[in-house]
């Protein structure tokens, strides 16, 4: 069996593909976000992403399936209970999630975490509700400037936020007071995913602009992933963008922070250009945070266009023993209603120099299948609990 030297896995961040079998009970009804943005537009320019084989998985106004996609394709479903980004990325990883992450999107969060929170920082709260975070801002951005208060928010996610302005709180501060947060919420009862540092620049409504600082509190993951595997036995295992963050550092040697998902790509492409023996993993989140969440599909397919364009330079530089992968962590269609994920399918797209035939690959039950993958082509064992079967043997 063909061993890759080095490993590639990019996540566009909520490019899910359609409705699983258990969408209805999270809400979600005829949800499919990349067709979805497909339809929202009349051109639409991904061909690197045609080759790979991507409009076999999905309906595309613009691309009819591909019978002769250099990559080998499928569609994955999520087993874990939940379809948030921790959730997605952990069980790549190998992690099954049974019990969801707590959520605060209806009420915010209880009086009695947020006396704590002002207690310990000294500010008054004022938010405490699920917003956009461009609107919040704007909403509440000049009162928490001159009363010297605290912006705390949610949204559909399992999150709580903290919004600080760089030039009248700083970021050491803010940082102080998500630590304060971080630590707060490991209380069972109000345990989120994530406490999110949103600091942000601007004295008044119009000129506000959150900034590349933002900094996320992530629990570790529940149990040894596969990273922690690769790391233990002394491969490279690279991060891009947030995966510090969704994994809180474990099992990572190195680590890069992104300032937008061009940037991203721009960082991986340098990184390709590097020799290294082992993953480079790579989160895209604007897809997620400009587009998704903010239902806008044409921003969105202009991302994919800026992303394939990319691609477009990434995939020269692969060498005969490179693995290309390409897949998502949930869906988050920006024709739905709200403003949550939304829980669907996601792509998996299989590519190498040295791959002699693409062509579908069988339907997968698990994202862990990515995680399986990755550590059979480097020869070490998944983690004891951990899921997943290993496609290595089709690519």
């Amino acid at each position: 069996m063909k061993q890759f030297r080095r490993i590639f896995l990019i996540v566009i961040d909520s490019l899910g593909i359609g409705e699983l079998p258990d969408s209805a009970s999270f809400g979600d009804v005829g949800v499919n976000t990349l067709q979805h943005v497909s339809e929202s537009r009349t051109f639409f320019a991904i061909p690197n992403l045609f080759q790979l084989g991507l409009s076999n998985l999905a309906a595309l106004q613009q691309y009819p399936p591909n019978p002769k996609a250099v990559g080998r394709y499928t569609r994955l479903q999520e087993r874990s209970n939940g379809k948030d980004t921790m959730t997605g990325h952990w069980e790549m990883m190998g992690l099954w999630t049974t019990k969801p992450f707590i959520t605060f999107t209806d009420h915010g969060f209880p009086p009695e975490l947020i006396a704590e929170l002002e207690r310990r920082t000294g500010r008054k709260i004022i938010g405490n509700k699920s917003a956009s975070g461009t609107e919040i801002l704007e909403e509440l951005g000049e009162r928490e400037i001159q009363n010297g208060e605290l912006i705390v928010y949610t949204s559909a996610d399992s999150v709580l936020q903290i919004c600080g302005n760089e030039e009248t709180m700083g970021l050491e501060t803010l940082y102080h007071y998500c630590e304060i947060a971080r630590e707060l919420t490991m209380k069972e009862e109000w345990r989120v995913g994530r406490v999110i540092a949103r600091p942000y620049t601007g004295r008044k409504k119009g000129e506000f602009v959150r900034t590349a600082n933002r900094h996320d509190y992530a629990l570790k993951p529940s149990g040894k992933t596969v990273l922690d595997a690769l790391k233990e036995a002394s491969y490279d295992v690279i991060s891009v963008g947030k995966i510090y963050d969704i994994f809180d550092g474990e099992g990572l040697t190195e680590s890069h922070k992104s300032q937008s998902s061009v940037h991203g790509m721009e960082q991986t492409i340098e990184i390709a250009k590097r020799d290294f023996r082992g993953l480079c993993f790579v989160n895209l989140v604007d897809f997620d945070a400009l587009w998704g969440h903010r239902r806008n599909p044409v921003g969105y397919g202009d991302e994919l266009e800026r992303f394939d364009r990319k691609l477009g330079e990434l995939i020269p530089l692969l060498r005969e023993d490179d693995l290309l992968l390409i897949t998502a962590d949930h869906g988050n269609d920006p024709t739905y209603k709200g403003t949550d994920h939304t829980r669907e399918q996601v792509p998996f797209l299989a590519w190498s120099p040295s791959m002699k035939q693409g062509g579908r690959l069988e339907e997968q039950d698990t994202f862990g299948t990515i995680g399986a993958t990755i550590a059979q082509n480097f020869r070490v064992d998944m983690p004891e609990g951990t899921i997943g079967q290993s496609l290595l043997e089709k690519l």
